[in-house]
């Protein structure tokens, strides 16, 4: 009587711990990339599409390179924003790696442009320094790095399509007192050297009413050769 007793007691036991573990297990999110990256989602959007906030950038489909870079650069303190460096703070490389081609592999369709809030003489100089630049102040034209659709170049040059005036804005801004930095040589920071306010808005409200091309995708490394060296793509 004491065996069977204690034999069935057992059973209920194990059953008892077995359904515990099924029901913990099944209260558990998926351990995969997306279930890791929620914690983007509210800045950045579910796929990284991003947000109405204007400040906050859409990641998905960039360069896998371009992403994994700004992370380092968040992590190490390069870019300063808190939350940012709070989150990545303790994360090893091959996990950022894993973020940056997560967001890289999503592509959700790009936004339609809102209606820009600056005169057509500001969006005509802006498309003029855009498509064209200014040789005469040693200013490159944004398609010579981010291509002719402005899609970006793998593995380090982001698409400038999806982005609001007052994010590109704010970007520019930072590189022209430094507050951004990246790998030298910095293109970047040149560049946005030789630009004026009136530059920035009028380039940032341009940018900011592209549509989507026929593929948003960055093209493929070598695709063009850059008007300078810079440290964030490789040759």
């Amino acid at each position: 009587m004491f065996a069977r007793t204690a034999a069935s007691v057992a059973v209920i036991f194990t059953l008892a711990v077995f359904d515990g573990a099924a029901a913990q297990t099944a209260n558990q999110p998926p351990d995969t990339m997306a279930a890791r990256v929620e914690a983007c989602t509210p800045c950045h959007g579910n796929k990284g599409e991003g947000t109405s906030d204007v400040y906050f950038p859409r990641l998905a489909g960039k360069p896998a390179g371009y992403l994994y870079n700004q992370l380092l650069a968040f992590r190490s303190g390069r870019r300063k924003y808190p939350p940012m460096n709070y989150l990545l703070e303790f994360l090893p490389d091959p996990y950022l790696e894993a973020m940056a081609e997560y967001f890289a592999g999503e592509h959700p369709p790009l936004p339609q442009p809102a209606p820009s809030e600056v005169s057509k003489e500001v969006l005509a100089q802006g498309e003029l320094l855009a498509t064209s630049g200014d040789a005469s102040r040693n200013i490159p034209a944004c398609v010579s790095c981010h291509g002719p659709a402005l899609a970006g170049m793998q593995p380090g040059i982001p698409g400038l399509l999806g982005l609001r005036a007052a994010y590109i804005s704010a970007q520019l801004g930072a590189w022209r007192y430094g507050t951004r930095t990246a790998k030298s040589p910095d293109c970047m920071q040149v560049v946005a050297g030789h630009l004026t306010e009136a530059d920035v808005t009028a380039v940032a409200a341009w940018l900011a009413t592209r549509p989507a091309p026929a593929n948003p995708a960055p093209a493929p490394k070598g695709t063009y050769a850059l008007p300078f060296g810079c440290g964030s793509q490789p040759n």
